[in-house]
């Protein structure tokens, strides 16, 4: 029989199957170790929980009196005349060319601002202020969700019940914390592990694999964290951000550098997810596969795997902000300075850092992950005892001649 590459030599009769449940040695040791980080995640969202009349008033879309309204382009003159539109109730009118900026043409669905009431003096009753982008999205959600659910089944649709809950605490905890001027830092701890806890064992079920991959999920943030507030610090993070800027004039309890520490963190939270859960898997299916194979031997060969991850990870997420922020990079590109100075300045500085701080703190989290992954998973099976040798065979004596 051949031997598994896993297996060393003294169990090379082992064969794959389920593996074991972890004992409950094991459990009791991720449940000490998870429970008071638990503990720690609701005492700081009962201690961080903003004011709710601290809270800033949210700032009205358009200006007082007047409404938002669909439309749809008839004509679009090139010469930046009026735009003729139609209105979802069928009338005709007219509205500003919103300029060579913002291309429109005949059939385009868009949302303008109706200021009839406040300029009745105005030529154009209406004024443009986006496309309407509710039904094509609606159709790519619809289409995402069917995918998921079709390849991913009840997993997915438990992912999808963990993506809805995380969204909820970004916009109930998160973001009203921030603006009232909350620990930043405390902030992006309790969301990123409160998130984590819910959406692991939501997803993944409760089982020592997703506990062993939710402790290295929080080592790996601690980690990113703690970075981070030294690189927030020595770059000056979310000084050169004008949307940031602006929370100061509406919220002036915001802090700015807070705010991109806590974005730093949660935007490593997902990439640590997929690392942490996939090498916890690995380690199991290795033990599936080679219940014979010592500790040691699943870490290093789950290690290669965490090493193709780390190759494809980094990457993936230096390519995810060039798609994301190629408008931005496109207009420093025309700028006469070197390059060094290009991703040193700026808006592009923060997504460097955020990138390579997000990258540490994965890289780390991929040895941790394993490593305790390793431990966790059920001990090498026991060759089975070999069975007793019978009697030996006798060997007939032939009978006489003629007999």
């Amino acid at each position: 029989m051949a031997q598994s590459v896993l297996d060393p030599p003294s169990h090379s009769h082992a064969h794959g199957g389920p593996v074991a449940p972890a004992s409950a040695r094991t459990r009791g040791v991720l449940a000490a170790a998870l429970i008071p980080a638990m503990l720690a995640t609701l005492a700081g969202l009962f201690l961080l929980w903003p004011d709710g009349g601290a809270v800033p008033e949210r700032i009205p879309a358009v200006v007082e009196g007047a409404t938002t309204v669909d439309a749809t382009v008839l004509e679009a003159p090139p010469d930046g005349a009026s735009v003729r539109v139609r209105l979802a109730g069928g009338e005709e009118t007219t509205m500003a060319s919103p300029g060579p900026s913002v291309p429109l043409n005949p059939g385009d669905r868009i949302v303008a601002v109706d200021i009839s009431t406040v300029s009745p003096m105005s030529p154009d009753p209406l004024v443009f202020k986006d496309h309407q982008r509710k039904v094509p999205v609606g159709w790519l959600a619809a289409a995402y969700a069917v995918v998921v659910l079709a390849v991913a089944r009840w997993r997915g649709l438990a992912a999808l019940a963990g993506l809805g809950i995380a969204f909820a605490v970004f916009l109930g905890f998160t973001m009203p914390a921030l603006l009232t001027g909350e620990s930043a830092l405390g902030v992006a701890l309790v969301t990123s592990s409160l998130v984590m806890f819910v959406t692991l064992y939501l997803a993944h079920g409760l089982s020592a694999r997703t506990s062993a991959a939710l402790l290295g999920t929080l080592l790996g943030l601690a980690l990113t964290a703690g970075i981070g507030v030294w690189a927030a610090g020595a770059t000056y993070l979310g000084a050169a951000d004008h949307d940031a800027q602006f929370l100061l004039t509406e919220a002036p309890l915001t802090d700015l550098r807070g705010v991109a520490l806590c974005g730093l963190v949660l935007a490593g939270m997902g990439v640590l997810n997929d690392v942490t859960i996939t090498q916890a898997s690995a380690v199991w299916e290795l033990r599936e596969v080679a219940p014979g194979a010592p500790r040691h031997v699943l870490f290093a060969r789950a290690m290669r795997i965490g090493r193709d991850h780390i190759a494809s990870t980094v990457y993936t997420i230096a390519f995810a902000y060039v798609g994301a922020a190629l408008p931005l990079l496109m207009m420093v590109s025309l700028v006469d300075q070197s390059p060094v100075l290009a991703l040193t300045s700026g808006e592009i500085a923060e997504e460097v850092v955020r990138t390579l701080v997000g990258s540490i703190g994965l890289v780390l989290a991929i040895p941790i992950t394993t490593a305790i992954a390793a431990l966790a998973v059920p001990g090498p099976a026991r060759e089975p005892a070999p069975e007793p040798a019978g009697p030996p065979a006798r060997t007939p004596v032939p009978g006489p001649p003629g007999a």
